[in-house]
């Protein structure tokens, strides 16, 4: 990460001690994907409710970002999704990720690479062989983001709550990831 984000700190979320941020961060999101609206991607995290946004944390292990105190990005981790209407997402040993910004005037410090190393970091430390995406095939950039970090085209998929067809992308994660989980960065957030 780049100098000065040494107080970046990732929290995994619970309600009874992050409920109160649901607000601000269903707007972090919205602020986060507006570039994304502007071009006409309607993803769910462009407009979703609050509710919406405390679904889908609770879909699986979510986590935020604080920087001096101050909720910065999340991320959620979706360990499996049997019912899934997309078929790399029902396999056991996928998990994919989700819900994932980072605060508009912080993105391209590093936090975002943060949040996808730590992410993948924790999928193979609990036993997930390959890390998954989906998002809107029109996003070039992170399309293209993504297959740097060795993410590959597997299928696409469409949603209800979209306006595109998503290209789900995968990733397979070595065995040298499969890390004690106990030794990821995982910090308690100080007030």
């Amino acid at each position: 990460m780049g100098a000065g984000l040494h107080t970046f700190k990732v929290e995994k979320f619970c309600e009874n001690r992050h409920g109160h941020l649901i607000d601000s961060l269903t707007d972090l999101l919205h602020a986060a994907y507006r570039p994304l609206a502007e071009k006409g991607m309607r993803y769910l995290a462009t407009h979703q409710p609050p509710e919406t946004t405390l679904k889908r944390l609770k879909k699986g292990d979510s986590f935020l970002g604080f920087m001096n105190g101050q909720l910065i990005s999340t991320i959620t981790v979706v360990k499996n999704s049997p019912k899934s209407r997309c078929t790399w997402y029902r396999n056991p040993h996928v998990f994919y990720f989700s819900q994932f910004a980072v605060k508009p005037e912080l993105q391209g410090m590093g936090l975002g690479r943060y949040l996808m190393d730590f992410v993948e970091d924790y999928a193979a430390a609990e036993g997930a062989l390959e890390m998954a995406l989906d998002t809107s095939e029109h996003a070039d950039q992170l399309i293209s983001m993504y297959k740097n970090r060795g993410y590959r085209f597997v299928e696409y998929a469409k949603w209800d709550e979209t306006n595109y067809r998503s290209v789900i992308l995968s990733k397979a994660l070595p065995a040298s990831r499969r890390v004690n989980i106990q030794n990821l960065h995982l910090e308690p957030h100080v007030t």
